[in-house]
Order: C-alpha cells, then structure tokens, then sequence
C-alpha cells in the first residue's frame, strides 16, 4: 500500500508559504483578529526578508482575493518600463537585447509594494480590517534586523550566482558574508531593510513612490545606471482588474489576465478537462502526455498573442470559449508528441495562499524575475531590484518591444477555483514556464483524481522548456515516476531527462482547499523551505 501524505487539516483559518516563518506570520495575523487581506501582507514582507534570493520589494506582485460568494478581485502591482527605456536608448549603446543583468536591466518600476498598498485601503473599507500597518510589517523588520538561518535554497542559489552577480552594484555587500556565500543555517541580516520598512510603518506604504523613499531610490537607481527616475515611481499606481474565468466541469476556474500567463493555465487545464478520462492514473504517461501536449498548444497562443493588455488585438477571455478549447483539445495526438520549440526561461517567485476564518480567499505571487533580479542592491534602502524589464525586446516588430511606459510581460500567475461542491482552492507556485504546468499537475490531481492537496503536490512532477536555474528545453521528469512511465513518454517522442527524486527546478506549489462545510486542508511543498499554518 502506498504511503498518502496527510495535509494539514484545520478549522478556522490557514496560510501557506515557500518558508514556514512567512506562513507563521500570516497565521498569527489572523489569530489577532486580522483577515486573509492583512495576514498576506504580513507573509509577503517576511517573505521578502527570508527568502531574498527569490523574492523582494523591489519586485512586482499579483493578487487574487475573494469573498464567499462572489468573482474574486484582480489586483495588478506590475511596474511599467520606466519614460527614458526606448529601444534607441538601448541601441545607441550598441545594444541588440537587454542585459540581464546591473542598471540597463533595472529598466521597470518596483510594483509590489503598491499592490500592498491597494490591497491594504481595500481591506479597511470592505472588510473592515484594523491591523495597523506596522503590525502587518512586524515580522519582516525583526526578521530582516535580528537575522534569519539561511536555507539550503538562499545557499545553493548564492554559491550558482556569486561570480555572476559580484561585481553588481551592492549584491557582494548585501549578500555575501566576509566575501563568501552564507552557509546554510549561518544568521543573516538585512539591516538597511529593516530600516526601510519601518519607513514603510511609520510614513505609509506610498513613501515607496511619492515620499521621502521614493527620492532615495530614484537617486540612487540613476547612480546604478538605471533609465528610471523619480517620476517613474510617482506614477506607479496598482490596478484592480478583471479575473480571467475558465467554465469548468467541476466549477469555476480563475486566473490572472494579461500582461500575465495566467491564460496559459486555464488553457492548460480548459484542454485537460476534455482529455482525462476515467481510467488514467495521475503518474501514468497518458495523464502525463496530455498534459504537456496542452502545454504545447497554450504556450503558443501565449507567445504569438500575451502582452501589455493595451497593445493586445484580441481580449484574453475571448481563447477561453468552448469552441475554442474544443479545437485545441481536438489536436490532442494520444500517440505521438508534437514539436517543441523554446520557453520563456528563468524565474525567481514565491507564491502563497491564505484563507480566513470568513472564507476570504487570498492567492499571491510576488518576484524579481530572475535570481536576485538584475543584481543591484541600493545601498541606502537595501533594496534588490528586479530585472523583470529584460523580458522586454529591443525589436519593434516584436510582441513585447521595449516602450516607454508598457508593462513588461509577465510568468507569474495565481490562481483560484470555486468548485460545484462548495470547495474552494487557492493554488499556485513559483518556477517561470512551470508555473502553469505545475498548477496543471497539482489543479487536476486534487479536482480529477481527489487526491489531498499535500498529495497532490508530493507527488513527481514534470516540466517542459526551462525554468529558473536551467537552460536545457526538454521534458524533464523526477525520478520517482515509474519506469514505464518514462519508457512510454521516450516511446511518444518526448525527449526525457529524469532529474531528481524532489527537484527544485519543479517550482515551490502550495494549495488550501476551504471545504463547503468551513474546514480547511493544505499542502506545501517539500522541494522548498515551506509549510502549512494552520489554526
């Protein structure tokens, strides 16, 4: 008999996080009164101060939040390319792409902190929240000025981008310790982000973009060799927008609209629900092959159509109607693997998910893009500031080209279900092109296979194309599926790479399933540093 991991089962509420101390702090949250809206608040600054090779204020943000009974709320903290990033300025340096790396690379606004802005007046007026804001920000600062133990995660990572990053403004004083790497469980601190967030607690979260903050950052952006400037940053502003939906047989399925894959995901999973039949195995090839030929036919429409939503000819909700995911699932060759090209590449993500003793959903992503974004550390605020502006092309011709003011597109996407029995799940991970593949794995083996949702992230995953950390464009598989299993996939023309038993490449999922009668269960995963906070 084989072993099921159990999930955390609670009653009242639960969070979960890629570290155990993000979720801590959004459970304590809500055990002081707090809801789902402020217990992620809490989680996303500890986050950014425990896992700050993954994540950062200086990053961007995406939120899901809903109420029992109603559509879920978009909130979109996406920093635009900064007014003096145009393709002639990147050119006239004999540019012909972005680097990835240093101040060309620092080329878009830090959004994160405005969606946690946005999110926080929502919260006051429509659900009444009454947390102070320094209390949501209490973890991180003692975390960032007392120190946390460094995970294997921040270490692997640091040691892979050392000679990278080292001649990058302020990484090599911020995160590297007497020269070297901190090892895993040595204390790290963050001392000028300590200060910056209690900036934060005390002149309001818009200090960020429009206070005395915001002066410093802009200056010394400028002095990096960052495009952006102060009135960048003014204007920053997050957005409530409008949830993409996916009619599903078993419910309502949502995800983020563009300038986010969040269409890939339910094109994924609109495919899977026409594909999976009764007698697949949720680590059988069948199973498995379908979901990475829905994978291909997805990241096609991504690629030829996802943008800033103001330069898209056609509305994202439109590839979501049944004629259309019928015509995609109809291309499904049961036999043989269909070409395959390249994906978008690396990401460095977190996601986390909360949900309250109300039944308020919450489903986050916040990131740098790359590992440590483009490097730079301010070195007054402390700040690691994304290069999620790389993603942009300096062909005008392109889908994503470089202008000024246009947001840049992004991976992250999270996601949520309201399903026919009542049950509601908040999902996502972290992982670049395997974020809509690992929500796919994780989404059908909870709602097609009733598989507890640790179980559902437990079990072996795959990926397709790259992710953070990895260059090589096939199918890689953990070690743990079956032999036949690979066998079969070789056998329909894939071409395989089995990796680990519990690879991180796979991503960091995490899920809760709010049940109808208000009992919660949840599942983290084993391939981070994270875990369920139940109560």
């Amino acid at each position: 008999m084989p072993h099921i991991p159990n999930p955390v089962r609670a009653t009242r509420a639960m969070a979960v996080a890629p570290h155990a101390l993000a979720a801590q702090s959004a459970l304590a949250v809500m055990r002081e009164g707090g809801n789902a809206v402020e217990a992620m608040i809490a989680a996303a600054a500890s986050i950014a101060v425990v896992y700050p090779h993954m994540n950062s204020l200086g990053g961007d943000g995406f939120w899901l939040i809903s109420r029992p009974g109603e559509k879920p709320l978009a909130l979109d903290a996406c920093g635009r390319a900064a007014a003096g990033a145009s393709l002639e300025s990147y050119r006239e340096q004999g540019l012909q792409s972005i680097p990835f790396r240093g101040g060309l690379a620092a080329n878009t606004v830090a959004g994160t902190v405005s969606g946690w802005d946005a999110a926080f007046e929502w919260q006051r007026e429509a659900l009444k929240g009454r947390l102070p804001l320094g209390r949501l920000l209490n973890d991180a600062i003692d975390y960032a000025k007392d120190g946390i133990p460094v995970t294997s995660s921040q270490n692997r990572c640091t040691l892979a981008k050392q000679s990278e990053l080292a001649a990058i403004d302020g990484f090599s004083h911020t995160f590297l310790l007497n020269g070297q790497a901190p090892k895993t469980g040595q204390r790290f601190k963050h001392a000028r982000l300590a200060d910056t967030l209690e900036q934060l607690a005390s002149a309001g979260l818009s200090d960020f973009y429009r206070g005395d903050l915001a002066h410093n950052i802009a200056a010394e952006l400028e002095a990096a060799g960052s495009p952006l400037r102060l009135t960048d940053l003014q204007n920053q502003r997050a957005d409530w927008r409008e949830a993409l939906v996916l009619t599903h047989s078993r419910g309502d399925v949502y995800n983020f609209p563009p300038p986010t894959q969040g269409l890939v995901s339910l094109l994924i999973l609109g495919q899977l629900d026409r594909l999976i039949t009764p007698e697949m195995d949720a680590l059988g090839a069948p199973f498995v092959h379908a979901c990475v030929e829905a994978t291909k036919r997805a990241f096609t429409i991504r690629d030829q159509h996802i943008t800033d939503p103001a330069h898209m000819t056609q509305q994202a909700q439109d590839f979501l109607t049944p004629d259309r995911l019928n015509a995609m699932a109809d291309a499904f060759d049961p036999d043989c693997a269909a070409p395959w090209g390249a994906g978008v590449g690396p990401a460095d993500t977190v996601w986390m998910g909360v949900v309250d003793n109300e039944g308020v959903a919450v489903s986050f992503i916040q990131s740098l893009y790359h590992e440590f974004g483009s490097g730079i550390v301010l070195p007054t605020s402390g700040l690691n500031w994304q290069n999620r502006g790389c993603s942009f092309s300096l062909d005008p011709k392109s889908r994503n080209p470089l202008t000024p003011g246009r947001k840049p597109f992004h991976t992250l996407n999270p996601a949520m279900a309201k399903l026919h029995d009542g049950r509601t799940l908040v999902y996502g991970n972290m992982g670049g092109d395997g974020q809509p593949q690992s929500q796919s794995a994780v989404f059908s083996r909870i709602v097609h296979f009733d598989m507890n949702p640790q179980a559902a992230i437990d079990a072996p995953r795959w990926l397709l194309g790259r992710t953070w950390g990895n260059d090589s464009e096939n199918l890689k598989l953990e070690a743990r599926f079956s032999n036949s299993c690979i066998d079969q996939l070789i056998a329909k023309g894939h071409e395989v790479e089995v990796l680990d038993d519990y690879d991180e490449t796979m991503g960091h999922a995490g899920a809760i399933i709010r049940h109808a009668d208000g009992l919660l269960e949840g599942g983290s995963d084993s391939r981070s540093d994270g875990a369920v906070a139940g109560w």
